[in-house]
């Protein structure tokens, strides 16, 4: 098995998934970080951090010789792309799912698509709710902003 990785190499080149690269990052080859290095860069707990890799939503972090843990921009790239998975309302298990997907290699990639196609129709099912629910909110923003405007005149008669 490989390491779990967001650079997916396809015939079309290299898709790192994550975004351009974030700040306060160390160049590659000089990037291990602390868990909590990695707590101020993601703001994610080192509780959360922990179960990730144990539920193998994560791949096998490095270790130190100390036994402590040392995270990789890669590392950062995959919590990024995690991250923004967890945004769409995916479940967990579909996460990690995902995530096997990806350490199983290349051949995997049609089930890859298919899972991030249907998160994807569920995101734009959940933007047009939003915008009724963003309607619904506009209308009664109206509806004092008005009454607020009658209330104001009323009192300076």
């Amino acid at each position: 098995m490989g390491a779990m990785t967001v650079m997916e190499t396809t015939a079309t080149g290299t898709d790192t998934c994550a975004g351009p690269p974030q700040q306060n990052r160390r160049p590659d080859g000089q990037d291990r970080y602390t868990i909590s290095e990695v707590v101020a860069l993601t703001g994610l707990t080192a509780h959360t951090l922990r179960w990730y890799e144990r539920i193998g939503l994560m791949p096998h972090i490095d270790r130190s010789h100390t036994g402590q843990r040392r995270y990789t921009n890669r590392d950062l790239d995959w919590l990024d792309l995690v991250g923004k998975l967890r945004l769409t309302g995916m479940p967990v298990a579909d996460m990690v799912r995902y995530a096997e997907l990806v350490r199983e290699g290349d051949h995997t990639y049609v089930e890859r698509f298919e899972l991030l196609k249907t998160t994807r129709e569920d995101v734009l099912a959940r933007i047009d709710e939003l915008r009724g629910t963003l309607a619904v909110l506009d209308r009664k923003i109206s509806f004092y902003a008005d009454a607020g405007r009658a209330l104001a005149s009323e009192r300076s008669r």
